[in-house]
């Protein structure tokens, strides 16, 4: 079939739904689809771009969900995106995140035919999306099938908006994260910590875990802490002691083979993050990797983990528990192994194999069903199957 994937956000800016796109784009095309995607594109050097990217406009950085945006909009970005939609003749447009004011809610106004769309944020508390419920109902009523990657993104659907979601989790491409050499003198012989993130985005948590670094650091004298991401750490780095910043490693923005070996090249993997995620695409990398992972005990990130089962779990925002649970980790690697075993076993059910096809499913399901269901509290009514319905039961116990 032919499917038109609509992104929000700018393509050569790294964020999860962009990542999230440009797999099941791939996983789509080789289960034997045409596939196109629209996106804001804003020139960033270095960045390449796939032969199904088709530009929307240029980005405009907008503060949203304690992060930026970078969205485009405007008469110009409309004109593209109705031109997109007529030219492409897709069997389903498949729209994620269709609120966002960018490319996506514009795409979902222009939509005539089969309409799928996915819902990646949490954010319970959105003003902005309480305030503008009732003008994006016309919109909402045009959505066939809804899927929401996670119970925390279900639910502010529901609370914001009504209706609900079939339950289909970010999906990772396990086989390419499994094994890599690690990157040239790491993790080395006096142990390391590793990050993978956005450095100057507080709520990913570099700062709380640069604090719990300084804590960790006297009593381990050759500790080392590989830092990866685009984006300055200079605001986060002023608060480690002088002294201890050689052992903080900023390596800036990897590509994709860098980014996989990075995984493979620290002892523990912390993802710190102070709120504001959906799911945790990082986590499931991290695990398809095998690492052994603490991470903060925000509700995406415990959901993945299978509540600690396939990760250790520290109390959000507390660097002195993230100190001790690293340090823990570290002096047993013991623990370290069985931690690794559990997240290999883990992740396979966010296996992009596995996970396209239930997302084909939704579109079969929605064009089967003709479009039924347009203007239902719920749109089509759509079966989750066994899998779904585990990860949905595993999340909200």
């Amino acid at each position: 079939m032919r499917v038109g994937l609509v992104c929000p956000y700018a393509w050569d800016v790294p964020g999860g739904v962009q990542q999230h796109i440009g797999d099941l784009a791939e996983a789509l095309l080789g289960m034997g689809h045409e596939v196109s995607v629209l996106a804001p594109v804003g020139g960033a050097d270095g960045v390449r771009t796939p032969g199904y990217l088709v530009p929307a406009g240029r980005p405009v950085p907008v503060p949203y969900n304690g992060s930026v945006a970078r969205l485009s909009f405007g008469p110009r970005t409309a004109a593209r995106v109705r031109r997109w939609i007529s030219e492409g003749d897709f069997d389903v447009l498949h729209i994620h995140e269709p609120f966002a004011p960018s490319v996506s809610l514009l795409a979902c106004w222009a939509a005539e035919g089969p309409l799928v769309a996915t819902f990646h944020t949490s954010n319970p508390r959105s003003r902005a999306m309480a305030v503008s419920s009732a003008a994006l109902r016309s919109a909402m009523e045009k959505i066939n099938g809804r899927i929401a990657v996670s119970e925390a993104a279900r639910r502010t659907l529901v609370e914001h908006l009504g209706g609900d979601a079939v339950l289909i989790p970010n999906g990772v491409a396990v086989r390419r994260f499994a094994s890599a050499e690690p990157l040239p003198g790491w993790p080395g012989p006096g142990g390391s910590i590793g990050f993978l993130g956005r450095l100057d985005e507080p709520r990913k948590g570099l700062s709380v875990l640069l604090e719990a670094f300084t804590l960790m650091a006297p009593a381990r004298p050759s500790l080392r802490l590989l830092v990866a991401g685009p984006g300055d750490p200079a605001a986060a780095m002023a608060a480690v002691p002088e002294h201890l910043r050689e052992r903080v490693v900023p390596l800036g923005r990897l590509d994709d083979a860098d980014k996989v070996r990075a995984y493979h090249s620290a002892d523990v993997f912390c993802a710190p993050n102070l709120g504001g995620e959906s799911f945790g695409i990082v986590l499931t990398e991290a695990m398809a990797a095998g690492a052994a992972i603490v991470a903060s005990d925000i509700p995406a990130f415990s959901a993945v983990l299978d509540r600690g089962a396939a990760g250790e779990l520290f109390t959000t925002g507390d660097p002195a528990h993230l100190a001790e649970r690293a340090g823990a980790l570290l002096d047993d690697p013991g623990r370290r192994a069985e931690l690794s075993r559990a997240a290999r076993r883990a992740v396979h059910a966010y296996d992009w194999e596995t996970v396209a096809a239930d997302v084909a499913h939704v579109y079969q399901t929605v064009l089967t069903r003709g479009g039924a269901g347009r203007g239902e509290p719920g749109g089509v009514r759509l079966d989750t199957g066994p899998r779904a319905t585990a990860l949905l039961r595993r999340e909200t116990r």
